[in-house]
């Protein structure tokens, strides 16, 4: 009886709950696609458009863009990634960190992959806000052409003022996403919906041979066109990277309830509207709005491509988190902007790079038109290296066979290289800029993570082993180094060797604390780390102790948060009599080391603007001390 009282009122909360969730998602991971109807159909009427429009052309793109979305974004994204997540995480790093841990021989392509994955992401993080800002602004052209020279500083100056509120925070912001991108996605499908009735044939679109036809009809110029199609699949690798943060329920119930149908009935007005006014191609979207609407319909589009370029923003912080603790980069300073939120992270660096990026193609292009032409590659490349990463998921975590796994993805990975193809003819039109991105943040991440294997191997050749080193010391404790009250601990990255501060300390002052903790921090191929499966304490002697604490790579590294938790477990030391020594090294660049000299530089250049380690780690800054030593690499 209690339990049948009290089934309804839980399914409720959960039901509410899975709401609030899925009304968070449409304004985070939905945000970029749902700008799309702004610039995707002008620009793939384009092509088409010179010589007249033909019923049947119409028709078969709005068909071609409706399966599009059905087959990439519904099927492969939605029915398929979201399931594919590392303890409920998402995103290219995140699979990476998962099939790292079954690599059989194909580690090095895997890694490669994931981090040309990672590279176009990053710079799908510049080339969004900058398209999504002017696509929108563009609309004030009509109404009124005085506006028509000021579009640039305009745009300019709304995306100078959201990378300036970055380090505040996006708590209080968030709030609102969700509902503002709600009533974006109701405006689409009211404005839709108005237009369909104006040539009811548009309907005929849902069919996919409409789709099929107008390929084969069209030829090479129907290629040219799939470039500019393919802009209503941006943001779509956005449903797989948040997923940790909404889970993959309540980002399915937004599109199939909100999201896909808001999209498709657009499509299906804009269309409609240029069947029965072909004069409307210039600008298909605005102008589906009355004269009196056009003014709040910008400010609402401007709105929502605001929130979709603050979640690309805020996407590329923590895809460039992952990549740190997964060391493809160095250390970065990251700062958190809510209590209770870990998500919501700050990295100064990478706001100020985005920033420049993204001012430099508005500058540069000057409009939505010139912009899109270069978007489509970083999208369209970003999709193709998920999908083939996928392929080994599925064989290897799934289980499924080679010829399961062809059959199911062949097709998708077929469509997507189509795609591929079809943006890459545009390279010599801008096209250039994402590859140029791409091919920038690849070898950053490539050569950080060969430099740091190098100079691993380089100082392991003077390494002591910690074992030996504890009995020799341990033997001559009457005759050895003095002893001095407190603890000392030593971070090092290889625990099997005495830590090279440890040494530098005996060489120089020679002496020993009462206590000595050798301590490796270890950022597991998974998003966090609970309980007990935190810390690893190991006594080696009286005065040795070997402890491993393990952080998930959507941690935050807080050594000293740790400290006080393994305090609690057992190990006695006091922080106020605690002295945290960390080693720092001089890189000497050097032709013969196993990189170019120049690779060399870039490494150097990279370890030396790294976080301090004091801060990265968030130590005690009055209780540390550093010990350099000189490496030639």
């Amino acid at each position: 009886m209690s339990h049948e009282a009290v089934h309804p009122a839980t399914r409720k909360e959960e039901w509410r709950k899975l709401f609030h969730l899925a009304l968070g998602s449409v304004g985070v991971v939905y945000g970029d696609i749902g700008t799309s109807p702004l610039y995707a159909f002008r620009e793939a009427l384009k092509p088409i458009s010179h010589d007249g429009l033909m019923r049947d052309e119409v028709i078969g793109l709005i068909s071609l863009l409706l399966w599009s979305m059905t087959i990439i974004v519904t099927i492969k994204y939605v029915l398929l990634l979201l399931r594919a997540d590392n303890d409920g995480e998402g995103g290219t790093l995140s699979l990476l960190a998962l099939l790292m841990k079954t690599a059989n021989g194909h580690a090095t392509i895997l890694m490669l992959m994931g981090l040309v994955g990672a590279a176009l992401f990053l710079g799908d993080a510049m080339i969004t806000p900058a398209l999504s800002v002017l696509s929108a602004v563009e609309g004030l052209k009509l109404v009124t052409p005085t506006f028509d020279g000021y579009i640039v500083p305009i745009a300019l100056g709304i995306l100078i003022g959201l990378f300036a509120i970055q380090s505040h925070g996006t708590g209080a912001v968030a709030r609102f996403f969700g509902p503002i991108t709600t009533i974006w996605f109701l405006a689409l499908a009211a404005a839709g919906l108005s237009h369909i009735a104006d040539d009811f044939g548009i309907l005929a679109s849902i069919n996919p041979w409409h789709a099929v036809s107008f390929i084969y009809r069209e030829g090479f110029l129907a290629v040219i066109v799939l470039g500019a199609v393919f802009l209503t699949l941006t943001g779509a690798e956005a449903l797989y990277a948040d997923l940790g943060h909404f889970g993959r329920r309540p980002i399915q119930w937004a599109w199939f309830v909100l999201v896909f149908p808001a999209l498709a009935l657009n499509y299906l007005g804009q269309g409609a509207l240029v069947l029965q006014h072909p004069e409307a191609v210039s600008d298909p979207f605005y102008l589906m709005f009355p004269r009196w609407a056009l003014l709040p319909m910008v400010i609402l589009a401007t709105a929502a491509t605001i929130i979709a370029s603050q979640a690309v923003i805020t996407g590329a912080f923590s895809l460039v988190r992952q990549a740190i603790h997964l060391g493809l980069l160095p250390r970065m300073e990251i700062l958190f902007t809510s209590e209770t939120n870990t998500g919501q992270i700050y990295l100064p660096s990478v706001n100020t790079i985005l920033l420049f990026g993204v001012a430099a193609l508005v500058i540069g292009f000057g409009s939505s038109e010139a912009l899109a032409v270069a978007y489509g590659i970083s999208v369209t490349g970003a999709m193709v290296v998920t999908t083939i990463m996928f392929f080994e998921f599925v064989r290897v975590r799934w289980q499924w066979s080679i010829g399961l796994a062809i059959v199911a993805l062949l097709p998708l990975l077929a469509l997507e290289l189509i795609f591929l193809g079809a943006n890459l003819l545009k390279i010599h039109d801008g096209g250039w800029v994402p590859v140029l991105f791409a091919a920038f943040f690849t070898l950053i991440m490539w050569t950080w993570r060969r430099g740091t294997k190098i100079l691993h191997a380089k100082t392991r050749h003077s390494d002591i082993p910690l074992a030996s080193f504890v009995s020799m010391i341990e033997k001559k404790s009457e005759h050895g180094p003095a002893q001095v009250p407190g603890t000392a601990i030593f971070l090092t990255s290889d625990p099997e060797s005495a830590p090279a501060a440890l040494l530098h300390n005996l060489k120089h002052n020679h002496v020993l604390h009462e206590k000595n903790v050798i301590l490796t921090v270890r950022t597991l191929n998974k998003p966090r780390v609970y309980g007990d499966d935190r810390y690893t304490v190991s006594k080696i002697s009286d005065r040795f102790t070997l402890v491993e604490i393990r952080f998930g790579f959507m941690e935050t590294q807080n050594v000293s948060q740790a400290l006080a938790g393994l305090r609690k477990s057992g190990l006695k030391f006091d922080i106020m009599s605690t002295s945290f020594y960390l080693g720092r090294r001089k890189l000497v660049p050097d032709a013969k080391s196993g990189m170019p000299l120049w690779q060399d530089h870039i490494f150097i250049a990279l370890a030396n603007a790294a976080a301090d380690p004091s801060d990265y780690f968030r130590l005690p800054t009055n209780r540390v001390v550093e010990m350099g030593s000189q490496v030639i690499i």
